[in-house]
């Protein structure tokens, strides 16, 4: 394929999708099929010879989109969503095209200063402080990774990157009894060990499942007492599970006592923090010295692209930063180079996408997308709470909550039934031992009309079990 050819072929390409996205209300969300059965219809010897395109192509319309979970389906209510607005998916096209890998300023200059810039725009629309400032990572996993092995190398002098882990001290993290998997992840992979990531219980008869903060007292205290050396604490802002938010007010003064830094996983719900209103969620945030959350997940830009706000980017840059010569930018010693803030030495051009849709959509136009969805949430649940057998077991928290059908195992047969009938798609969770369907809003092109066939379906099905 030449360029002329990529020019004919992606028109093409862009009338599938839009194509695509008008019927997605026509199929099942998640396909009923078993593993396997996608890679019998693929599977051919590895291509010896070119074939047309025109082949390929109707291989990938007669394959693909019915073995696929269809993430953009506007009765998405699975997980959190991974949005792509219209105008996101623009962007990537213009990003794919240049094709330019942003590991230096002086490999993409223009990539470089606009992820300066979006970062920028989006700690001002959350109501960050100006004194943040913050890069682009693929996804919270690798952002909470990079917070998780600053607090290590932070606790131990910055010794580990050269030493190594061998002589240190026995370091622990502690993190609410609600923390996303990434967190036991960091832990794993930053050496510190998943035995010395401390679980701290929620407060007794808190809404919003916070980490109590005497408990969490006693725990650094218990640890100090048995010679252990607390490296850091990771608060959580909307859950996975439940969307449990920890008081990071009284939470964070208990860390700052036993000089500890901190880290908050928003990865979800800070989006929400674009409305002023919500901001109660996370109050005390600017205490903090890490803040991860995820545009991808609730504002509409394309997966993946995930933000990382830092108080003093210094001790991330000293614990994961490295430039050899060959990275040098001559002349321009003090030059910003994102890659030394995170992981991987090469990186898109994720700015891009955000950097239309800000403009695109404007905070007005995202704001409102926010409240209705919380609003449809909330009206979904009172629904679902009028239904014969059916008890909420968690109130919305924003957008999410979770609901039960008698007990743990008809609610397990009906979340089947739920997701083999494709009409929409729910995901489930464990809550104090009982088995609980997860419901929530968020796609980016979901109305209301999509939200309340939940309590429709819901009752439907119900019937049959």
């Amino acid at each position: 394929m030449n360029h002329d050819e990529l020019a004919d072929w992606s028109k093409r390409a862009a009338d599938w999708v839009r194509d695509y996205h008008a019927g997605l209300r026509d199929r099942p969300v998640r396909p009923d099929l078993a593993p396997g059965d996608i890679r019998a219809a693929l599977d051919t010897p590895v291509p010896e010879d070119p074939a047309p395109i025109e082949t390929i192509f109707d291989d990938f319309t007669r394959i693909v989109p019915d073995g696929m979970t269809h993430w953009q389906h506007p009765r998405f209510f699975a997980y959190f969503p991974a949005n792509a607005a219209p105008v996101s998916m623009l962007a990537e096209q213009l990003a794919n095209g240049i094709a330019a890998q942003a590991m230096l300023w002086q490999t993409a200059p223009a990539a470089n200063e606009m992820e300066a810039l979006v970062v920028d725009w989006m700690r001002d629309a959350l109501g960050l402080p100006a004194t943040f400032t913050g890069t682009i990572h693929d996804s919270a996993t690798t952002a909470t990774f990079a917070a998780v092995t600053t607090m290590r190398e932070k606790a131990i002098g910055f010794q580990g990157i050269g030493e190594g882990l061998s002589s240190a001290p026995r370091l622990r993290i502690y993190a609410s009894a609600q923390t996303h998997s990434s967190v036991d992840k960091a832990v794993r992979l930053s050496g510190i060990g998943q035995n010395n990531l401390v679980k701290v219980p929620g407060r007794a008869d808190d809404p919003l499942f916070s980490m109590d903060p005497e408990a969490l007292d006693a725990a650094i205290r218990a640890d100090l007492d048995a010679g252990y050396k607390p490296a850091g604490v990771v608060f959580a802002i909307g859950g996975t599970a439940i969307g449990a938010c920890d008081d990071i007010a009284a939470a964070i003064q208990v860390a700052k006592r036993h000089g500890l830094p901190t880290h908050v996983d928003a990865a979800w719900a800070g989006s929400a923090m674009i409305c002023e209103e919500f901001r109660t969620l996370w109050a005390g945030v600017e205490e903090a010295d890490s803040v991860v959350f995820n545009p991808h997940k609730w504002l509409g830009a394309q997966f993946d692209i995930s933000i990382q706000f830092l108080k003093d980017p210094g001790p991330q840059i000293q614990a994961m930063g490295l430039r050899p010569d060959y990275l040098q930018t001559p002349g321009a010693e003090d030059i910003v180079n994102y890659n030394e803030w995170t992981l991987p030495l090469g990186r898109r051009f994720r700015a891009l996408k955000l950097w239309f849709l800000l403009r695109a959509e404007g905070l007005s136009g995202l704001r409102a997308r926010i409240r209705n969805h919380v609003a449809w949430a909330q009206e979904a649940r009172d629904a679902i709470a009028a239904l014969p057998g059916f008890t909420i077991r968690t109130e919305p928290i924003l957008s999410l909550f979770t609901f039960q059908f008698r007990d743990s195992a008809a609610t397990e047969r009906l979340l089947d039934a739920v997701n083999r009938d494709g009409r929409i798609y729910l995901t489930q969770t464990m809550h104090e031992g009982d088995y609980v369907i997860r419901v929530q809003v968020g796609q980016f092109d979901v109305t209301r009309e999509d939200v309340m066939m939940i309590p429709e379906v819901l009752e439907d099905l119900s019937r049959r079990i």
